[in-house]
C-alpha cells in the first residue's frame, strides 16, 4: 500500500505582517492565536493523520534550527533544506523527489505552516478524502467556499461533478483565477462555481513529477540531476549549484493552470492565510467595539481598528479604521484600506538598508 505523507512548506516571508514579522522570524514562527506559533499549529493539525516519519518539511537553512526547536517530534532528516528560496513550484518538486526515494508510489499532501484552519477536525477528514481521489491519478486542490468577493486570492472555478468521497464532493477544474478586480471577484462568488484556491494540494508524487517534466521541463532536469546524487556526499554541492540557477515560479502559474486532471474539493474548514492585518478578524474575537486587540491598550471613542501591542500601552482617541502595530523597535500605524501597501513599505525599508527592522 503507498504510502501517505505531509510536505509543509515553511519558507515564506510574510511581509504584509511586518512589523511583527521579519526575515528573522517569519509568519510561520509568530504567536498569533493562543501560545503556539502558527507552524507548531500547523504541525499539530496533521498529527493525527501523519506520524513524525511521515512529515517534511521544505524550508530555508535559515530557518531550520528554530523549526526543529518548534516541532522536536519531527526527525531533523526530514527537514528540506532551500540554499535560497525559488518558489513554491521548486520546492514542491524538490519534496516530490525525496518523497519519491522513500516511496515510489507515495501520495503527498503539499500544506502551509503558515495558515489558519478553525474546523481541523473537518480538515483531517478531506485530507484523508482527497488521498483516496489522489491515488486513482488526479491532481487535487481544496477548494475554500469564499465568504466574500476578495482581490487577495486566487481562485478555482469547479466543472462536471465526477463524484463523493467521504461525504466530499469532487469537481473537475474548469480554470484558475488569480486575484481578479472586485467586479469579477463580486461575479464569480454570486455564480456558486467559485472557490479560494488555499494553496494546498494532494497528489502522488510521479503523477506532479510528471506535470513538471511536461510543464516545466528545465526545472525537471535539475530536479534529476539532484535526484540523482540523493543520498550521498554529493548532494549537498549539487544542490548547492544548481537551487541558485533555478527560476523562480509558483505552482499555480507553473504547473496548475495548464495541469491535466486537476479535481477540486470544496471545503468549508474556517480557513484563513492570515496574509494581512485585516485577516486577523478571522482568527480572532474583536471586542464589543469591533476592535482587535493584542496587548495593553486603553481607548477612547476607537472603533474597527486592530491593535497590536508590545511591551507598552497603547492609547488611542477618536480612531475608525486603523491598524496599529508596535513591536518596540518599530511601530506601523495606517488606515485599514491601506493595508496591502505594508508589503510596498517593506520593499522601501530593503532599498534603504535598514536590515535593522527587517
Amino acid at each position: 500500500m503507498a504510502s501517505f505523507c505531509a510536505l509543509i512548506m515553511a519558507g515564506g516571508g510574510g511581509t504584509r505582517l511586518w512589523p511583527l514579522s521579519r526575515r528573522a522570524r517569519p509568519k510561520q514562527g509568530l504567536t498569533l492565536v493562543g501560545e503556539r506559533t502558527m507552524f507548531e499549529h500547523a504541525v499539530d493539525r496533521i498529527a493525527p493523520v501523519f506520524q513524525p516519519a511521515e512529515t517534511f518539511v521544505v524550508t530555508g537553512a535559515d530557518q531550520v534550527q528554530q523549526l526543529l526547536l518548534q516541532a522536536p517530534e519531527l526527525p531533523a532528516k526530514n527537514f528540506i533544506l532551500e540554499p535560497v528560496g525559488r518558489g513554491t513550484a521548486p520546492a514542491i518538486g524538490l519534496g516530490a523527489i525525496h518523497l519519491r526515494r522513500r516511496d515510489p508510489q507515495a501520495v503527498m499532501a503539499v500544506l502551509t505552516a503558515d495558515h489558519f484552519i478553525r474546523d481541523v477536525a473537518q480538515f483531517r477528514q478531506a485530507l484523508m478524502a482527497a488521498a483516496r481521489v489522489a491515488a486513482d491519478g488526479h491532481l487535487v486542490t481544496l477548494g475554500i467556499a469564499p465568504a466574500f468577493p476578495s482581490t487577495g486570492y486566487g481562485y478555482i472555478k469547479q466543472g462536471e461533478r465526477i463524484g463523493q468521497t467521504d461525504g466530499f464532493t469532487v469537481f473537475r477544474v474548469e480554470r484558475f483565477t488569480e486575484k481578479p478586480s472586485p467586479e469579477t471577484a463580486y461575479r464569480m462568488v454570486e455564480s456558486g462555481r467559485y472557490n479560494w484556491n488555499s494553496g494546498m494540494f494532494i497528489w502522488r508524487v510521479e503523477r506532479i513529477l510528471e506535470e513538471i517534466a511536461r510543464q516545466m521541463p528545465e526545472l525537471y532536469d535539475q530536479l534529476m540531476q539532484i535526484e540523482a546524487v540523493l543520498g550521498t556526499p554529493a548532494y549537498e554541492p549539487t544542490l548547492r549549484r544548481i537551487w541558485p540557477e533555478v527560476t523562480p515560479q509558483a505552482i499555480d502559474y507553473g504547473v496548475m493552470e495548464g495541469a491535466e486532471d486537476v479535481v477540486v474539493i470544496p471545503v468549508d474548514i474556517g480557513w484563513s492565510d492570515v496574509g494581512n492585518w485585516s485577516s486577523m478578524w478571522d482568527v480572532l474575537p474583536a471586542d464589543p467595539d469591533g476592535n482587535l486587540v493584542v496587548g495593553d491598550h486603553v481607548g477612547i471613542d476607537t472603533h474597527n481598528t486592530i491593535v497590536f501591542g508590545g511591551r507598552r500601552l497603547v492609547a488611542t482617541i477618536g480612531l475608525k479604521d486603523m491598524v496599529i502595530v508596535d513591536n518596540d523597535d518599530a511601530v506601523l500605524i495606517c488606515p485599514l484600506e491601506r493595508e496591502q501597501e505594508v508589503r510596498d513599505l517593506v520593499q522601501r525599508l530593503t532599498e534603504m538598508g535598514r536590515t535593522d527592522v527587517l
